[in-house]
Order: C-alpha cells, then sequence, then structure tokens
C-alpha cells in the first residue's frame, strides 16, 4: 500500500480502512477497486455511522471500538456521513 504521507494534501488515499477519530473520518477520501471492503472502525468516545448520502450503504450507531464493512461492487463515487453527526463527511471513490 503507498504511503499516505506521500499523497498531496487533500488528494484521495488508496486504502481499504478509515478510521473514526476527532470526529473525523480518516482519511476523508479513498481510492479503490470494484471488489474492495473497506472497513471503518470508530475511535472516539461517541458513536457514529457511517451512512452513503445515495442509499447504498448504511451502518448502525457504532460504538467505540465497533467495526463496518461494506464491498463496494459498482464504480462511482460515494459521498457519506456520520447521520448523528451530519458535519462529518468523506468519500469513496471505486474504479474498475
Amino acid at each position: 500500500m503507498p504511503d499516505s504521507a506521500s499523497a498531496p494534501a487533500g488528494a484521495p488515499v488508496a486504502a481499504s480502512s478509515v478510521t473514526i477519530k476527532s470526529f473525523a473520518f480518516s482519511p476523508a477520501s479513498i481510492t479503490v477497486k470494484v471488489g474492495t471492503t473497506v472497513t471503518w472502525t470508530n475511535q472516539d468516545q461517541d458513536a457514529h455511522t457511517v451512512t452513503d448520502k445515495g442509499g447504498a450503504f448504511g451502518s448502525q450507531a457504532l460504538n467505540t471500538g465497533a467495526s463496518f464493512k461494506f464491498t463496494f461492487t459498482k464504480p462511482g463515487t460515494y459521498n457519506y456521513l456520520c447521520t448523528i453527526h451530519p458535519f462529518m463527511t468523506a468519500t469513496v471513490v471505486v474504479t474498475q
């Protein structure tokens, strides 16, 4: 996996895991290939959700240490948020 530190600020990062910490998704934008399973893990003390704005996926409230996984089967841009804290937004870009 490429070193995310070498990516320009704000550029999509190639990864398959997202950390939820300090009321933010990190990285805020990732790029994966079709068939990739992305795992989100909540490291905050507060519960959060992972909910696609287009309805493709949605988690229950994730307590501290809980994870949610989703396998992307179609290319596209998936903008998602935490429904508990809607200012928390991020993006998954899925390529062929």
